[in-house]
């Protein structure tokens, strides 16, 4: 059956939808792309008013206490000596599921990590994995569409998900590590977090540095068995939530080492011609061999909500929010989610939802905004706009005084499908894997992919064949032992 030719909800047709229009080919990406802002728009208001992705979470409250100086890359104040303390507030959640779901499905987790800095706040907005399914932002819909139900049915469709990732040979190696025994973790305090993209650091002198964050589980990496997770989901579908939310209330209270990946951006240009592989792509890692961890400190958590909803509900987080000493990177998915976060609060809990005590900052603030829903602290009498002045006094680079960040090339829409290596790092993970959890990838993959169509499933075996062939040659042998033909 031939699909209509896809227009925008105007009616206009759509050149690309696969592509989201850059400042050449790594970005950033540019505020004109109106089909892009639309998807991402109109997909943060599927829902009433449920968060569309990590609907189910739990939260608390905590302390980051520096460990080990950092001066020199970041001038941010809450690195500014050994031993100082930032309060902070940290989201777990799974992604695809409802409000009412298992928190032991099989699913990434969650890590949105908010620091109550004297700079203002700072959303390190990551999961429990260090990469994603996908590498731009204009994709994001369409898969977490397939994650959703279907709208006949009212079912899960793992045909649905597997004819998307089966088509995109970069979801490998996230797929990789959502089908190992990491893709059901036992609570949330026995799972590893990253800020998954790259970020930038910038010292006094206007440097840059670009980075990775770490969220190292000092209670112990522990996961689910496939059928300990379906167990747990019927017997006790909250398991996580009640897991953490015991343990701080008895006093035993979940940490973690913060540790940073580092790399001017001429390490990154070095590593990029000797790898292949771009270093801001969210699909990839940085090897540690490449780029060390480095420790900064450890975060506790160590207090309970008292409201969940006031608290946890209605936390609304966006990596948009860095103080001075921080910055972004050209990774087109962190530019997507600069937007798309923040939208997403506007439209799910309010105009003015900064100035709910779990989003607003604990240090002064003063802006220009007025009225709207929710308006719990709105100025007074205060100036309500900000004067021109008369004197420029020249470029402040992207807003905390650092240098400014060259852009490089045309604007278009640029497609390096079939020309990237996607293949690598998930056979690197896989060849990583001890036996069993090899068993364990190719049972837990063989479930779903047991209900997919041949021609689905043929796609996906090329894919884990070209990561390595006895990753193919396992699945298989695993869909085999269920009595489904793969020949």
């Amino acid at each position: 059956m031939t699909q209509p030719r896809l227009t925008t909800a105007s009616g206009i047709p759509v050149a690309d939808n696969q592509n989201s229009l850059s400042a050449g080919p790594r970005g950033p990406l540019l505020l004109q792309d109106f089909h892009l802002i639309e998807k991402l728009q109109h997909f943060n208001r599927e829902r009433i008013p449920e968060r569309v992705v990590h609907a189910k979470g739990s939260g608390a409250y905590g302390t980051f206490t520096v460990t080990h100086d950092i001066s020199h890359f970041t001038k941010a104040k809450l690195f500014s000596g050994i031993g100082k303390k930032t309060e902070t507030f940290l989201r777990f959640s799974t992604v695809g599921g409802e409000k009412g779901s298992a928190d032991t499905e099989r699913d990434p987790r969650g890590f949105a990590l908010r620091f109550y800095t004297e700079e203002g706040n700072w959303d390190l907005v990551g999961n429990n994995t260090p990469v994603f399914f996908i590498k731009d932002p204009i994709k994001f819909p369409d898969f977490i569409h397939t994650q959703k139900r279907c709208p006949d049915s009212n079912l899960k469709s793992a045909n649905m998900m597997f004819d998307f990732w089966s088509r995109a040979p970069e979801s490998l190696h996230q797929v990789t590590i959502l089908f190992s025994s990491r893709g059901t973790p036992d609570g949330y305090r026995h799972m590893h977090g990253f800020g998954s993209h790259t970020y930038s650091l910038i010292n006094d002198a206007g440097e840059r540095v670009y980075v990775k964050w770490h969220f190292k589980t000092r209670q112990g990496i522990r996961n689910l068995s496939n059928a300990e997770a379906v167990r747990l989901g019927g017997a006790d579908p909250d398991h996580a939530q009640r897991d953490l939310f015991d343990a701080i209330a008895s006093g035993n209270f979940p940490q973690w080492d913060v540790k940073v990946q580092v790399a001017t951006p001429q390490q990154l240009l070095e590593w990029e011609a000797r790898t292949g592989w771009n270093p801001f792509d969210l699909t990839k890692v940085w090897p540690q061999g490449d780029f060390p961890l480095l420790p900064v400190g450890v975060l506790e958590l160590n207090r309970n909500p008292l409201n969940y909803h006031a608290e946890v509900e209605q936390a609304a987080f966006s990596p948009a929010n860095v103080v001075p000493g921080m910055g972004y990177s050209p990774d087109k998915m962190l530019q997507g989610r600069l937007f798309a976060y923040h939208d997403a609060q506007l439209y799910r809990v309010g105009t003015n939802h900064q100035h709910l005590p779990v989003n607003a900052p604990r240090c002064p603030f003063h802006n220009q905004q007025r009225d709207g829903a929710m308006a719990i602290v709105n100025g007074g009498a205060a100036q309500i706009y900000d004067p021109v002045d008369p004197v420029g006094k020249g470029a402040l680079g992207m807003g905390h005084g650092e240098q400014e960040l060259p852009l490089v090339g045309n604007a278009g829409r640029f497609d390096f499908r079939g020309q990237e290596d996607d293949y690598t790092q998930p056979g690197n993970l896989f060849r990583l894997m001890p036996l069993d959890e090899k068993q364990n990838l190719f049972d837990n993959l063989a479930g779903p992919l047991s209900q997919v169509t041949d021609e689905v499933l043929q796609r996906q075996l090329r894919q884990f064949d070209l990561a390595d062939p006895d990753y193919g040659r396992g699945v298989r042998a695993a869909l085999k032992a269920r009595g489904r033909n793969v020949d």
